[in-house]
């Protein structure tokens, strides 16, 4: 059973596809469970996450199920290998929702992380004081011990992006970067380290400039991952103030692969947004001395 007793991430994507494979084999749950010895009770736990085959079994079935793309047989083979190991996360688990640490937990298997921020920085960019001033800021109470923690699960996830562990890109909308919602000092930081951030070969920091009008509004902010060479988006994530939404239909994910598409084309290129940015962090700084 996936740790915690609770379908994992890496669990439920496992389930997912092997579901998907079996419905396009045209095979229903006890002819699949007679493939590896079993009931069909296990097989639907499989297939929703609750329980993680064993890596023969998952061959067994792909097999049964004539899929012989070797890339997807590599990919669910080693989901199961690894559904059940414990991320580094988990260590700080007593002070995460269960729904934050899934979206982490699909950070650290992504190959390619897409977001797009009309409000703050996304966490990922995110400096120390900036992650203080955006949790601080919310509308519930968070005691100095958590803040702490939280700090350092955010440094964590960003070990990805800086170990170039995966191809990042970001696109925030300019009232991000023209109008503080923390304190002057703290945005002025923030904006010399996206700066920077901007420069490294994994990451692509753009800005949607006001031009683009009502696009804008056209989404809340979300986060896109995908786990291949191909850059196919397999899971979204989006924040409320419920906590944290994890969406994984094919025809949704390909909803939120098009806006994301729409926003980058109406989005300055990096080198005009790192200018903006530079511009921005200037008159910034010349209004702080006046």
């Amino acid at each position: 059973m996936p740790a915690g007793g609770r379908p994992t991430v890496r669990s439920r994507r496992l389930g997912t596809a092997l579901r998907t494979y079996r419905q396009a084999a045209k095979l229903d749950q006890p002819r699949a469970a007679e493939v590896i010895a079993s009931s069909q009770a296990r097989i639907s736990r499989v297939e929703s996450g609750h329980a993680t085959p064993r890596v023969i079994e998952v061959r067994l079935l792909l097999d049964a199920y004539g899929v012989v793309d070797r890339e997807v047989r590599d990919k669910l083979e080693e989901l199961a290998k690894y559904s059940k190991n414990r991320g580094w996360w988990l260590e700080h688990a007593e002070h995460l929702r269960p729904d934050y640490l899934d979206h982490i937990a699909l950070e650290d298997d992504a190959s390619y992380i897409r977001e797009w921020q009309p409000v703050l920085v996304p966490g990922l960019l995110q400096t120390p004081a900036y992650a203080e001033a955006a949790i601080t800021a919310g509308p519930n109470y968070v005691s100095p011990e958590r803040v702490a923690h939280l700090i350092k699960v955010r440094a964590g996830r960003q070990a990805k992006i800086d170990e170039g562990g995966a191809l990042y890109s970001a696109i925030l909308w300019e009232a991000v970067i023209v109008h503080p919602l923390v304190s002057v000092g703290i945005h002025q930081e923030q904006l010399s380290a996206l700066l920077e951030i901007g420069k490294r070969r994994n990451v692509t920091v753009q800005v949607l400039p006001f031009s683009a009008g009502a696009l804008a509004g056209s989404t809340y902010a979300f986060s896109s991952f995908s786990f291949d060479a191909e850059p196919t988006v397999e899971a979204v994530t989006m924040e409320n103030l419920l906590g944290t939404s994890i969406v994984e239909p094919p025809e949704d994910l390909a909803r939120y692969g098009n806006a994301y598409d729409l926003l980058r084309s109406a989005a300055l290129a990096p080198d005009a947004s790192a200018r903006l940015i530079r511009s921005a962090l200037r008159s910034s700084k010349k209004e702080d001395t006046s």
